[in-house]
């Protein structure tokens, strides 16, 4: 038995970041192309490179460092697009747990990831920032780390840094923060591959000849030049953030300039 539609796999249960894909559903943006699609949500999350790398379906959501790994292990997994400009991902906590952005504050503590490669890299952030395998306890929580922080299940934990769609007793930006963190055009930018490409490397999932698997080959649209100075980019944002902490609003980062949306 065969299907006209196209199978497409989250990465978790609906999540405000996957908004793009179910507007273009309820929109009928999909309709418009001739094409069906059937939107599918998986159990655990350490499952979706392979279902998709095995052809059980035929597209899906999966963060770079998980489409690296895909490759390297011999699946045929291609990104056709990024859907953020900037990962939401970093270390969370309440802000009453006496944690500080010092990561030595983690001594002690139990810390919360999502699946293989969210164990690699606090493994690896520990010791980067002098802390021994001993200094701390990993615990796997799957895709709810936010939850198990406020839970009391875990101290801390590598997880996302939420969206502003809800307040939250993590240490996310107080108030209403708004920043425009999807993709203006879905583009693969080199220099962000790259970079998580001698990432793998570091973690030891990549080998030093690994060749990044991503194309814009599919994106027939006008594409955001690259960033001339990627380095003060990361600065501006940092000054975004804090302003969209402050005073709200929905706001990107422009070539040159903060831009309102």
């Amino acid at each position: 038995m065969s299907t006209d539609k196209i199978t497409f796999l989250t990465n978790w249960h609906a999540t405000p970041y996957h908004a793009p894909l179910f507007l273009a559903q309820a929109k009928g943006f999909f309709a418009d192309e001739g094409v069906k699609v059937a939107i599918l949500e998986p159990n655990d999350p350490s499952d979706v490179t392979e279902i998709i790398g095995s052809g059980k379906v035929d597209m899906g959501f999966k963060a770079m460092i998980h489409t690296l790994a895909a490759k390297a292990r011999g699946f045929p997994i291609v990104s056709v697009g990024s859907l953020l400009d900037e990962p939401f991902t970093g270390i969370v906590y309440l802000k009453s747990s006496g944690i500080t952005p010092d990561l030595g504050s983690l001594r002690g503590k139990r810390i919360g990831y999502v699946g293989e490669f969210g164990k690699l890299q606090v493994d690896d952030l520990m010791a980067h920032h002098g802390l021994a395998a001993a200094d701390y306890t990993p615990v796997r929580c799957g895709m709810n780390v936010t939850r198990a922080i406020t839970r009391g299940d875990v101290d801390a934990g590598i997880g996302l840094d939420k969206p502003p769609t809800s307040s939250s007793p993590t240490r996310a930006p107080p108030g209403p923060p708004s920043f425009a963190y999807l993709s203006r055009d879905l583009k693969n930018v080199p220099r962000d591959w790259d970079k998580v490409t001698r990432y793998g490397r570091r973690l030891g999932v990549l080998g030093d000849d690994f060749v990044p698997n991503y194309t814009n080959d599919f994106l027939d649209w006008p594409l955001d030049p690259d960033s001339a100075d990627p380095a003060d980019d990361q600065r501006r944002m940092a000054d975004l953030q804090k302003d969209v902490a402050c005073r709200g609003g929905f706001k990107r980062l422009g070539a040159a300039e903060v831009v309102e949306v």
